[in-house]
């Protein structure tokens, strides 16, 4: 199996670049953002060619709700973020662009959030755009919160670069059954993270077996380790070479 690693919690007392470098040292096959804008893209795309990791994605900005995305009214700025993901996107090249939803409810917030969805697809067609659910004790009020929402927006939209982010932690959270659920969605999904559960630290400690469960999803890619080291990220990266050998 092949892994990537998630630098808005792993080595994120680092400089961006830095932490590049340090996920290639532990054995890292990949590397994913949160939200890497206040690094010049030049610093980051230096970092990921010395290194040769690809990098797989990174998200929208939250603004102050979480996410503008699903935002009624606030289309313009949706479409902003959008675009300023896109181009960091292909500045690094990166292959992704996780659009954020944000806290809110309603259809005025599906309207919405199709909306600025169509337009992230129309305008990056290389780029796979992605949608993640997150559980309601993280993300509290947040617009997307089950993989059957997810899978309604992508079937309606029928877009076809826009895919679901199965995120094992978030979707134990809400509604667990992950290998059948992840089977009847794998048609839909674009990437695969995992944490932890329930506190969101290292894969190895919690109540998923993740040394059964991700071989079991037969998932191609490399899976994102987006987890809280709680401390020195390298302490906590015993799992990483088992878990390769799987």
């Amino acid at each position: 199996m092949r892994f990537s690693a998630n630098l808005g919690f792993l080595w994120a007392d680092r400089p961006l670049p830095d932490a590049i470098r340090a996920a290639k040292a532990a054995g890292f096959d990949a590397v994913e953002l949160h939200w890497p804008y206040e690094v010049p893209a030049a610093e980051v795309r230096a970092a990921l060619e010395e290194t040769g990791l690809p990098c797989l994605g990174l998200n929208t900005r939250r603004g102050e709700t979480g996410g503008l995305c699903a935002q009624p009214g606030r289309g313009a700025e949706a479409r902003t973020a959008i675009d300023e993901a896109v181009a960091y996107a292909r500045a690094i090249g990166a292959g992704a662009v996780h659009a954020m939803a944000g806290v809110a409810e309603g259809a005025a917030a599906e309207a919405a959030f199709r909306e600025a969805l169509a337009h992230a697809c129309e305008t990056a067609p290389e780029l796979t755009i992605l949608i993640e659910p997150l559980n309601r004790h993280d993300a509290p009020g947040y617009f997307l919160r089950t993989t059957g929402q997810a899978a309604e927006l992508i079937a309606a939209l029928g877009r076809p670069n826009l895919k679901l982010m199965f995120d094992c932690y978030h979707a134990q959270v809400t509604e667990g059954d992950l290998t059948r659920r992840f089977a009847g969605l794998r048609p839909i999904v674009g990437h695969v993270q995992f944490a932890g559960v329930p506190a969101r630290g290292r894969p190895d400690e919690g109540e998923i077996a993740f040394d059964r469960l991700l071989p079991a999803l037969g998932w191609d890619g490399p899976m994102g380790a987006e987890y809280r080291p709680g401390g020195d990220t390298d302490a906590t990266l015993g799992w990483l070479e088992r878990f390769r050998a799987l």
